[in-house]
C-alpha cells in the first residue's frame, strides 16, 4: 500500500462519517414519521421506538467520531436528508397498503445502513483508525438486528394486513 493510500482513506472515511450521520438523521425523520400512524401494528410501533433511540445513539457515536478529526457533520447534509426523510414517509401515506410499503422500503433502508457501517469499517481500517471499530461495530450490529426484526415480521405483517382489510377494519396503519 503506497503512503499516499492512509491519508486518502482517512479523507474519504471523514466524509463517509458525516454522510452517514446524515443518513441517521433520515431514518430518524422516518420512523418517527411512521411511529405516530402504527396503532394497529403495536409490535412494530414499540421496535420502531426503540430503533429511533439507537439510531440517535449512532448518530452521537458517529459525531464523537467525527470530533476525533476536530470536525463535525455537515448541517447541509443533515438538513437534506431530514428533508428527504419527511418526503419519503410522506409518499406512502396515502396509500391503503402503507404498513407494507413502509416495511418493505424500512427492509432496504436497513440493509443500506448495513452497508454503509461495513463501508465505514473497512476505511476506518485502511484509515489507521483502530480506534473506531468499537463504535462502528455496535451501530452495525444495531442495524442488522433490525434489519432481522422486519424480517421475520414481514409475514406475520401481510397476514395481519390481509385479516384486517377482509373484516373491513382500517389495515393500512
Amino acid at each position: 500500500m503506497s503512503a499516499a493510500v492512509p491519508g486518502k482513506a482517512r479523507d474519504i472515511y471523514i466524509v463517509g462519517l458525516r454522510n452517514q450521520h446524515a443518513v441517521e438523521n433520515q431514518a430518524i425523520e422516518l420512523l418517527e414519521r411512521q411511529i405516530g400512524r402504527l396503532k394497529n401494528y403495536p409490535e412494530m410501533e414499540a421496535r420502531m421506538r426503540q430503533h429511533v433511540e439507537e439510531s440517535r445513539a449512532q448518530a452521537r457515536r458517529l459525531e464523537d467520531l467525527l470530533a476525533r478529526h476536530d470536525t463535525s457533520h455537515s448541517g447541509l447534509k443533515d438538513t437534506m436528508m431530514s428533508l428527504v426523510g419527511n418526503l419519503a414517509a410522506l409518499g406512502h401515506t396515502p396509500a391503503p397498503d402503507e404498513v407494507l410499503k413502509n416495511t418493505m422500503a424500512n427492509f432496504a433502508f436497513e440493509h443500506y445502513e448495513i452497508a454503509s457501517y461495513k463501508s465505514l469499517l473497512t476505511l476506518a481500517d485502511l484509515a489507521g483508525e483502530g480506534g473506531a471499530r468499537a463504535a462502528l461495530q455496535t451501530s452495525l450490529r444495531e442495524e442488522e438486528q433490525m434489519a432481522a426484526w422486519i424480517a421475520e415480521h414481514i409475514g406475520p405483517t401481510v397476514r395481519r394486513y390481509v385479516e384486517r382489510s377482509a373484516s373491513g377494519q382500517t389495515a393500512g396503519v
